[in-house]
């Protein structure tokens, strides 16, 4: 699953950040009674906050009560990271399909915990595990609370939306859509799929709402395509090939709508298009998987034609090329597998990587290097 944010470049004049990476501070527009401002869990209004806090010093004006701190009190924003009572201690995600060990009554996923005997907190041995449906209800109650406003308007103001005035969030953390593929990422790290697959799944039923109203949006093309890729991530790590292929193609089908100038674009539509190759290829079927190789191949050829100085794109580049010849060998087609494999090597050989900034690139140009010659090798 790639780390990249989807949503990192959809926030308020295109200046937003990953909410994994970003330690910036930032701010929350608000109406001071609008029930938004209002935490679904302590029920305080962050407005009044501000209003009780006066004045700290003569001549200073208090705070504008309708700019609220983009800051959660759980620490689910970009400023900060803790655990909280409603966290997985083993997955470091929200907690999904919420279970307590007995007797020592801790709570975690019900995945994580499986893979325990012993409580991962107290050492006291597990004699059981029962479903804690009060805490499972206020974890997504909390989900919904936390993040109700989908994405940042470039207007940087307030929309109607059903006579209901929106908060616009200019750190994107605070965002539902960023907020669930923040908890998927953690949650898939550590394994714990389903609770991906779930946040995801949200995540792209919020978007694809949102783009009933908005088809021609890019930003919602390209968020959905990414996070179609994801879930096609939790599909094949769970082993479910068939629905892996659909998501991948449905993402693939996404990023094609967008401009290739972006080149992180191009790269999560080629990986698309070669996962579901690769699944072709493993289940058998080798002309589809040379179909969805060629593709790949052709939109990476196409980045590397506008950004030939990109060292990355020409290492994706010959990969595709390694791929296709790959499958023509298994077809039969011997000498087109040479020319593809004589052709990839060609391009990694015109790399200079020689700055230190670029010894992770040296070093994966390095591996397929020598698979590219092993493969060679074994035809002579």
């Amino acid at each position: 699953m790639s780390s990249l944010c989807p949503f990192a470049k959809a926030t308020t004049g295109g200046g937003g950040v990953c909410p994994m990476k970003s330690n910036k501070n930032s701010t929350v527009k608000s109406n001071k009674n609008d029930s938004s401002s209002v935490c679904p869990v302590t029920g305080k209004n962050n407005g009044e906050e501000h209003e009780e806090s006066g004045t700290d010093h003569a001549g200073e004006e208090s705070p504008d009560p309708r700019v609220v701190p983009a800051k959660c009190p759980f620490g689910y924003d970009s400023n900060t990271f803790k655990l909280g009572p409603l966290s997985c201690m083993v997955c470091q995600a929200l907690l999904h399909d919420t279970s307590k060990c007995k007797p020592c009554s801790h709570k975690f996923c019900k995945a994580c915990i499986s893979r325990f005997k012993d409580c991962p907190l107290c050492g006291a041995d597990i004699e059981g595990v029962e479903p804690d449906p009060e805490l499972q209800a206020l974890d997504d109650r909390f989900i919904d609370g936390h993040a109700r406003i989908k994405r940042s308007l470039a207007g940087g103001g307030e929309e109607e939306v059903d006579g209901k005035s929106k908060v616009i969030y200019e750190d994107v953390s605070m965002e539902r859509g960023a907020f669930l593929v923040q908890q998927a990422m953690r949650a898939f790290r550590a394994q714990n799929i389903e609770s991906a697959k779930s946040r995801l799944s949200m995540c792209a039923e919020d978007i694809r709402e949102e783009l009933k109203s908005a088809e021609d949006n890019l930003d919602l093309c390209s968020q959905l395509g990414a996070v179609l890729g994801m879930l096609g991530d939790c599909c094949r790590t769970l082993g479910d090939a068939s629905s892996a292929i659909t998501y991948y193609e449905e993402s693939a089908e996404f990023l094609s709508k967008l401009p290739t100038k972006d080149l992180e674009l191009v790269h999560t539509l080629s990986v698309s298009l070669n996962k579901v190759g690769d699944l072709r290829y493993y289940g058998g079927d080798l002309q589809s998987a040379r179909s969805y190789y060629a593709r790949s191949l052709s939109v990476r050829q196409r980045a590397v034609k506008e950004h030939s100085s990109v060292a990355s794109q020409v290492i994706d580049l010959a990969t595709s090329l390694a791929k296709v010849a790959d499958v023509d060998r298994n077809l039969g087609n011997q000498e087109a597998a040479v020319e593809g494999f004589e052709e990839a090597i060609k391009c990694l050989e015109k790399l200079n990587l020689e700055d230190s900034e670029q010894a992770g690139l040296e070093q994966r140009r390095r591996s397929v290097l020598d698979f590219l010659h092993k493969q060679l090798d074994a035809k002579y």
